[in-house]
């Protein structure tokens, strides 16, 4: 049985958690390991939105800036909820 992408999404995001507690254990400061794994994301979904040729437009930018700070209110919203439910795990 294959897995959904909602899934493979929570694994994603795991495995980056993973890499980026052992980079902190490794001595890189937290604030460093933070802004490589956003300079990582923009390079990422620079290439997905327009390959290695090129880069984004204005309203391109727009576009992942936006799909970032809903995902940003997704987990501020998760955090949220597990404080009010008492939940810290």
């Amino acid at each position: 049985m294959s897995k959904s992408d909602a899934e493979l999404h929570h694994e994603c995001v795991n495995r980056f958690i993973e890499l980026s507690n052992a980079m902190k254990e490794e001595g890189v400061g937290t604030h460093v390991v933070s802004a490589a794994l956003m300079s990582a994301s923009a390079v990422y979904a620079t290439y997905v939105a327009v390959g290695n040729a090129g880069g984004l437009t204005p309203s391109g930018m727009d576009k992942i800036v936006d799909a970032y700070r809903h995902q940003m209110e997704q987990v501020q919203a998760s955090r949220q909820a597990q404080t009010d439910s008492g939940d810290t795990a």
